[in-house]
């Protein structure tokens, strides 16, 4: 709030309200002085020094009224610039304070999401892992049942292919090693017989016996046949039965030998696939869990970095409020202590503005007993002038003149013309015509100097306050253009990286499509050539195990031996070839999937980044551009009130600017004028003064009463 107040001393002429104690002790203390002062100094009387002071005093008061004027609105104006920067601070602020408690929220909703994910993730890898011990273990107890079977098998078959061949050898040579052989009443006193008869060992025996007892076949005879050498035929049809039942054994345990293979190739396959599976699922569990891991740090880093600038932002805010309040409570503070100095002030002049009119309307009658006579009228009306009473009144003509000539003014030759008349006109009250001619013009030209010090005060005020707010809105629009220039640049470079971000997650979203479809291409690729080498594998692994089991156990092919020890190199060199291809092929697949998983989980890290950073930015542009349309707004505003001042500035130079003469000159002359015309009227005052106690005296001599 600014409180202007004019201290014009023609303001203060009228004022009645009754002066502060203060005021008429300084008037008083001016009164007492004057009239001491006056008691040594002829010139001048001492009530007119007591009027002189008096004015001197309204002077200074005004004076110093106006200097507080100016200070005050110094002062106001720096109130409502730091009240706009303040209020410009702490709207800013605000919006900080809500963008970081967004922020805020949005790294821990994050970070409950990757928490969530990571309990999730763990919980897999520790089941895939509890699943892959379980598989091993029990594919190591698989593995361990065929190897004994399988190493069992393979003893019984060549157990009974020996034995098929020893009772093939025997019963071609016919001897007598065969009889009790021929006289066993069963398979199993048969090869008791044989052990006995040392074709064979206890051991294998002892296999056979039980073997055939596991299988419930047994291969009794009933045959009675007379004593002494055996008949070749029955011994042959004997020795037959026995054959066929072991060759029926070993047909049965090869059989049992494949199906063991096969089942144990198929467990194998089936382990290997699980293992695969579940391995490549802990470990993708695991590129998952570092990658939530890594999101979890980031989104717990981006907290506390939001939170430790959200604590200082709203320190920062804080204080901008409570500095905002001060300033308030400041600021009005100074405006109700100016506002109770300028009420002062007027009193003051009030006071002093009283006195000036009370002394000058009631002691005109006391001034002239105490200080000198009779009026002019009164000195007229007894005689005519004397030569010395029409001198002093053409010397105050005289005087009038030459100031006129002196100060090159018209209005004081005209008055010296009129002065002139009257004292020549030889009319009633001569001295008081002049008086009163000579008493309009010094108050005219005090009112002119009045006025034009007035004007001059106006002017320079008007001046200084319009050109220091024009500095003022001038220096207000060039900081919010700058504002808004760096608002705008940082908004478009802001616009310019998101259209690269997004373009580069245009790319990225395309470059793994790419992969995705390349990837469908070399699994196909992959799944059929590894068909072909595992068929062909099986092929030829069936291939070596027909001609192995047929060479092994058909000694009439023994001629053939060396062709088919050829073949079945060949076989075996391209079995090698098709593991090894099929190897390759699976460990390129393998190698490629995992190239495959690793870039994939890469860009998925990057498309999150940089959609991210498009958001953040995107954010922050949004935010610039608010800002600047709202400054842009205040810039309007600003350089509206700017025009205003700039169209009222020139107004008032035309109005105020000194063309001719300046006022220190016009002052400087009217001074000149005032002071002549005073010197004037004291020299027509003290001559009716004497006159007047010349004429009082002849009329106390008259009456008979002495003079006091």
């Amino acid at each position: 709030q600014v409180f202007e107040v004019n201290f014009a001393p023609s303001n203060f002429d009228v004022l009645t309200s009754p002066a502060p104690p203060d005021a008429m002790q300084r008037l008083t203390k001016t009164m007492l002085v004057a009239l001491l002062g006056a008691a040594s100094a002829n010139e001048v009387s001492p009530i007119g020094k007591v009027m002189q002071l008096i004015t001197d005093l309204q002077t200074k008061v005004i004076s110093q009224g106006g200097a507080a004027q100016k200070a005050y609105e110094e002062y106001s104006e720096w109130c409502e610039d730091r009240a706009r920067e303040l209020g410009h601070e702490i709207k800013t602020g605000s919006a900080e304070v809500e963008s970081l408690q967004a922020s805020i929220a949005q790294s821990t909703s994050s970070a409950a999401e990757q928490t969530a994910k990571i309990e999730d993730l763990a919980g897999d890898i520790a089941t895939d892992e509890a699943d892959l011990r379980a598989a091993t273990e029990i594919r190591d107890k698989e593995r361990a049942d065929f190897s004994a079977e399988e190493s069992e098998l393979v003893e019984t078959i060549s157990m009974l292919d020996r034995a098929t061949g020893i009772l093939e050898r025997e019963m071609a040579k016919g001897g007598a090693s065969m009889l009790q052989v021929k006289n066993a009443k069963s398979l199993a006193s048969a090869l008791s017989a044989m052990v006995e008869a040392s074709v064979m060992s206890a051991a294998d025996g002892s296999r056979l016996a039980a073997l055939v007892q596991t299988s419930s076949q047994d291969s009794d005879t009933d045959t009675d046949s007379e004593p002494g050498a055996p008949d070749a035929a029955v011994y042959e049809s004997q020795s037959g039965n026995i054959v066929g039942t072991l060759k029926d054994l070993s047909e049965k345990a090869n059989s049992q030998l494949d199906v063991a293979r096969k089942t144990e190739t198929a467990n194998l396959q089936n382990f290997e696939m699980l293992k695969q599976s579940l391995s490549d699922e802990i470990k993708n569990a695991n590129k998952d869990l570092d990658a939530a891991k890594m999101g979890l740090a980031q989104s717990s880093e981006a907290k506390a970095t939001a939170e430790g600038d959200l604590e200082t932002t709203s320190t920062d805010l804080n204080a901008d409020l409570a500095a905002k309040a001060d300033l308030h409570q400041e600021c009005m503070t100074k405006a109700e202590d100016f506002e109770s100095e300028t009420k002062s002030r007027g009193e003051e002049l009030a006071a002093i503005a009283k006195a000036k009119v009370i002394i000058i309307e009631a002691t005109g009658g006391a001034e002239e007993i105490s200080y000198g006579g009779a009026s002019f009228l009164q000195t007229a009306s007894r005689s005519r002038l004397s030569s010395k009473a029409d001198l002093a009144g053409f010397e105050v003509v005289r005087a009038v003149r030459d100031l006129a000539r002196t100060q090159n003014s018209k209005a004081l030759m005209l008055l010296s013309q009129r002065l002139a008349s009257v004292a020549h006109s030889h009319s009633a009250d001569v001295f008081g015509k002049i008086k009163g001619l000579i008493s309009d013009m010094i108050e005219k030209l005090e009112n002119q100097a009045s006025a034009d010090a007035t004007h001059k005060v106006y002017c320079d005020k008007q001046l200084s306050e319009t050109n220091s707010k024009k500095t003022e809105k001038t220096t207000e629009v060039e900081k919010l253009t700058t504002k808004i220039d760096q608002m705008t640049a940082k908004s478009s470079s802001l616009k310019e990286e998101v259209a690269v971000l997004q373009s580069a997650l245009s790319q990225l979203m395309n470059s793994q499509a790419e992969m995705d479809k390349l990837r469908g291409e070399e699994n196909t690729v992959y799944t059929t050539t590894k068909a072909d080498l595992e068929k062909g594998l099986n092929g030829i692994q069936l291939a070596l195990k027909v001609l192995n089991d047929y060479y092994a156990k058909d000694a009439a092919h023994v001629s053939a031996s060396g062709s088919s020890s050829g073949i079945i190199g060949l076989l075996e060199v391209v079995e090698s070839d098709f593991s090894k291809n099929l190897a390759e092929v699976v460990s390129t697949e393998e190698a490629a999937f995992a190239a495959y998983e690793q870039e994939s989980k890469d860009n998925a890290v990057e498309k999150v980044t940089k959609e991210k950073d498009v958001e953040h930015k995107i954010k922050e542009s949004a935010f610039l551009d608010k800002e600047s349309a709202a400054l842009s707004a205040d810039r309007l505003n600003v350089q509206a009130e700017l025009d205003a001042i700039l169209e009222y500035l020139s107004k008032i130079e035309a109005e105020c600017t000194e063309v001719a003469e300046t006022y220190a000159d016009k002052k400087a002359h009217r001074e000149a004028e005032i002071a002549g015309l005073k010197s004037a009227l004291d020299t027509l005052e003290s001559e009716t003064s004497l006159v007047q106690k010349r004429v009082a005296h002849r009329r106390f001599r008259g009456t008979g009463i002495l003079a006091a």
